[in-house]
């Protein structure tokens, strides 16, 4: 490939995940330092733990750095077949979603083992997830999990109910939405406790507040929740 930054592929999607923009309590640091450090490495933890966001902020952070990166959903590119594969080690970066899913498919766990060595040589780095631990992934391949068992495993910790104030006040921060100490207080009180159906209910609540052009209260909150 001359450019491998003028790559185009069927399911990328522009978007604003950042680094900057991800609430890193303290048990999490480690994704950053480790991210900093330049090295492969694989993040692990339960669904919905923000670890989609973060393969797709290293991949921005990549690009805002005017490297090369490709950040590769496998849950969405199966049915692409495998030979982009074969092209993508020249890049800089390459996180691969989703590991886990391509467990007892022959020709997948071929190519991703096939990508890993042929990354070896072209210094492309690779960054993994996975909702399993990797000591736990149940490949057929035998040489890919010892590929992948020599990759440094780091958890990916859902935020403590203790945090989740203080990272939704975050986000809306950042989003620049102007909500109330107590207004956080209730949201977190009356919805769903997990970060993801937070930030839903914090987006439901914004669109709401823009379109009748009324601050954000808790009467405004309870028409939405």
């Amino acid at each position: 490939m001359n450019d491998p930054k003028q790559l185009i592929f069927p399911w990328i999607r522009a978007n604003k995940s950042s680094l900057d923009n991800f609430y890193f309590e303290s048990e999490n640091l480690q994704v950053k330092d480790t991210f900093n450090s330049g090295a492969d490495f694989l993040i692990y933890g339960e669904q919905e733990c923000g670890k989609s966001f973060l393969l797709q902020s290293f991949c921005n952070q990549y690009a805002a750095d005017k490297k090369s990166s490709l950040y590769v959903p496998l849950k969405e590119v199966l049915i692409h077949g495998t030979s982009f594969l074969d092209s993508i080690d020249t890049l800089e970066l390459v996180c691969i979603d989703n590991i886990d899913t391509i467990s007892n498919r022959k020709e997948w766990e071929i190519a991703i083992f096939n990508l890993i060595n042929n990354c070896m040589l072209s210094n492309c780095r690779l960054i993994f997830s996975s909702s399993s631990n990797p000591a736990k992934l149940n490949f057929d391949l035998n040489d890919l999990k010892s590929r992948i068992k020599k990759i440094e495993p780091v958890k990916v910790l859902p935020i403590s109910d203790q945090g989740l104030e203080d990272a939704l006040s975050f986000v809306a921060n950042k989003r620049l939405i102007n909500l109330g100490e107590k207004e956080v207080q209730y949201i977190i009180t009356h919805c769903n406790r997990s970060m993801k159906g937070l930030l839903d209910v914090l987006d439901r609540i914004d669109q709401v507040s823009a379109e009748l052009k009324r601050k954000i209260t808790i009467p405004l909150i309870k028409k939405v929740i």
